[in-house]
């Protein structure tokens, strides 16, 4: 079975850090790229990071960069996302989710110049900011 689970979330202060991991089982999520996304209360989702599959080229939002990391561990099967200096504005549920390369999934977003496609989800991890 085709799985993705995102943990890591929780609450932290302003100027903290988290690291969100996104765990595959039934796929080898190396062969994939991986976006990173989040959505607030009454706000669309949002492409925040994106990892390619190729060369493990990163890009991010405007909004996070400079402040979040992605990175991959193969031998685990898991991605990451390192959140450093964290604002109240970060707060949502985080989600990550694998490219689909053919298009057929509709969830697309732009990363890196160009629109890619992402079809298995996960169930998404709450990362509260607040003093």
């Amino acid at each position: 079975q085709v799985q993705l689970v995102e943990s890591g979330g929780g609450l932290v202060q302003p100027g903290g850090s988290l690291r969100l991991s996104c765990a595959a089982s039934g796929f080898t999520l190396e062969h994939y790229g991986v976006g990173w996304f989040r959505q607030a209360p009454g706000k669309e989702r949002e492409g925040v990071s994106y990892i390619s599959r190729t060369d493990g080229t990163a890009y991010y939002a405007n909004s996070v960069k400079g402040r979040f990391t992605v990175s991959r561990d193969k031998a685990k099967n898991t991605v990451y996302l390192q959140m450093n200096n964290l604002k109240p504005e970060d707060t949502a549920v985080y989600f990550c989710a694998s490219e689909d390369e053919t298009g057929n999934s509709r969830n697309y977003y732009f990363f890196g110049g160009q629109t890619r496609s992402f079809g298995s989800w996960g169930q998404g991890t709450q990362v509260t900011v607040s003093s």
